[in-house]
């Protein structure tokens, strides 16, 4: 008798129970259900989502600079290193400005702010000041200095990605100069704590569907639904463009490596939930590199071009940026020239650069670009204030699939993707466990087999071949995802 099926309540219990999709996806709706009937409460949830942001920034710092130490002393080779990060910034600058771009075209065909007549006197703009926390964006000469860590632990301290990964670029160099010899253990060592902080990662994703229930409960508690009908406009425009970037970006993978984009949603999909509902790139950067590496990127690429992305490529946020430039300009009442145009293209192109980590650094650049015009007042950057929170959606997405689509790219054109894996990935394949988990093993068993044309008289054929050392299975087995 054939085994009688789960009932539906069963299954979705199942369900529920083994798919962090499907828990993100629930808490998502709960959470925009309290904010919606109870938005004092709602509004009250927001330690759920930062406590969680927080466990997994305690994590990126070593994560990355393991990755990253681990690929370069693996690859052997520091100057293709080299190639993969000048290959990664030239990629990164083509597509933010292409971003720009796309958001001053669609600004001026939509014109998302004409009609508004708004009077900036009677904006408040001490509210942006509150919002930025009285920041400012760094100057160039700031931002590269910023990116030289004053020391060794204070990198990881103060949680600066761009200084971890100058170290541990340092760190794997030194790993090749010395040789294996001279420093035996301390390889082998980073591997093992590599190991253990993706094992965090795993602990920490347990909470993720309590990030989001209260990510989205603060966000309709605090903004309510009211602020879509009345920025429907900009909002539409906003996302269009995004989903016109991402449709170039899916044109450009497919291009570049033969992947698909839809593919790879598909295969970071949980991913994907859980930076729309903590409104974060961050949260899911650890396992993004994971499962960037297990579909066929090299982990010198992954750890260099991913991270890297985080500061240098906000695809997203320049689309923000360009398309609310000129939608706060025609909210005000202000043609803008055509070479006003093009300075906010160049202002832009140097302050997005700047804008990772910095607390309301969209406003920040807004207010840096208005400044710069000189036509526009900078007080009018408070017209975006109540619209800024549903564009997190637009900007995580756009910025998330920009830098994964970057690392398949620059690992394409560096020889350092495995494009047949990455399509099996990427199709739903299972990998074998002998392929994935033990490749040497296996292969080992299959290169040291007698034959029977050729037995040796030291080993007859019906015996075990003698095993080689450890150390040679390490060598010869390419990294696992």
């Amino acid at each position: 008798m054939p085994p009688s099926e789960p009932s539906l309540p069963r299954r979705v219990a199942r369900t529920l129970r083994t798919s962090l999709f499907a828990q993100v996806a629930c808490a998502l709706v709960l959470g925009i259900v309290v904010g919606k009937l109870w938005p004092g409460f709602g509004a009250d949830l927001q330690p759920l989502g930062d406590g969680f942001i927080r466990l997994v920034k305690t994590i990126i710092s070593p994560l990355v600079f393991c990755v990253v130490v681990v690929g370069i002393a693996k690859a052997g080779d520091l100057k293709a290193f080299g190639r993969i990060g000048l290959k990664a910034l030239i990629w990164f600058e083509v597509a933010s400005t292409l971003a720009l771009l796309i958001g001053l075209l669609a600004a001026n065909v939509v014109q998302p702010g004409s009609g508004m007549n708004v009077d900036p006197s009677s904006l408040n703009a001490a509210a942006v000041d509150a919002k930025t926390d009285g920041g400012h964006l760094p100057s160039t000469t700031e931002f590269v200095l910023n990116a030289i860590p004053t020391s060794f632990i204070g990198a990881f301290a103060e949680n600066s990605l761009l200084q971890v990964l100058l170290l541990a670029c340092l760190v794997g160099a030194a790993l090749l100069h010395l040789g294996h010899t001279k420093v035996p253990q301390v390889l082998p060592a980073i591997e093992q704590a590599q190991e253990i902080i993706f094992a965090i990662v795993g602990f920490v994703m347990r909470l993720a569907p309590i990030a989001v229930f209260g990510a989205m409960a603060v966000l309709i508690g605090n903004y309510g639904l009211g602020v879509i009908e009345t920025y429907a406009k900009l909002i539409l425009l906003c996302y269009a463009a995004a989903a016109f970037f991402i449709a170039l970006l899916a044109v450009a993978l497919k291009v570049v490596t033969g992947l698909s984009l839809w593919k790879f949603l598909r295969y970071i999909r949980e991913e994907m939930l859980l930076a729309l509902g903590t409104a974060s790139t961050e949260s899911v950067l650890p396992r993004v590199m994971q499962k960037l590496r297990k579909a066929g990127a090299r982990d010198d690429a992954v750890g260099l071009v991913l991270p890297t992305g985080y500061s240098f490529n906000l695809d997203g946020a320049s689309l923000y940026l360009s398309i609310g430039t000129l939608f706060i300009a025609q909210a005000v009442g202000v043609d803008l020239s055509f070479g006003q145009q093009v300075t906010v293209i160049l202002v832009l192109m140097l302050t997005s650069k700047g804008m990772a980590g910095i607390p309301g650094s969209a406003f920040l650049a807004l207010s840096a670009t208005a400044s710069s015009l000189g036509a526009v007042p900078a007080g009018a950057v408070a017209l975006l204030l109540g619209v800024d929170r549903i564009m997190d959606s637009m900007r995580v997405v756009t910025n998330l699939l920009g830098n994964c689509v970057a690392v398949f790219a620059v690992s394409r054109w560096e020889g350092a993707l495995d494009r047949e894996r990455a399509k099996r990935v990427l199709d739903g394949e299972t990998v074998v466990a002998e392929e994935d988990e033990e490749p040497a093993k296996a292969g080992l068993k299959k290169r040291e087999a007698p034959t029977p044309e050729a037995p040796t008289p030291e080993a007859p054929t019906s015996e075990v071949p003698v095993a080689v050392p450890v150390q040679t299975v390490k060598e010869a087995a390419p990294e696992a995802g």
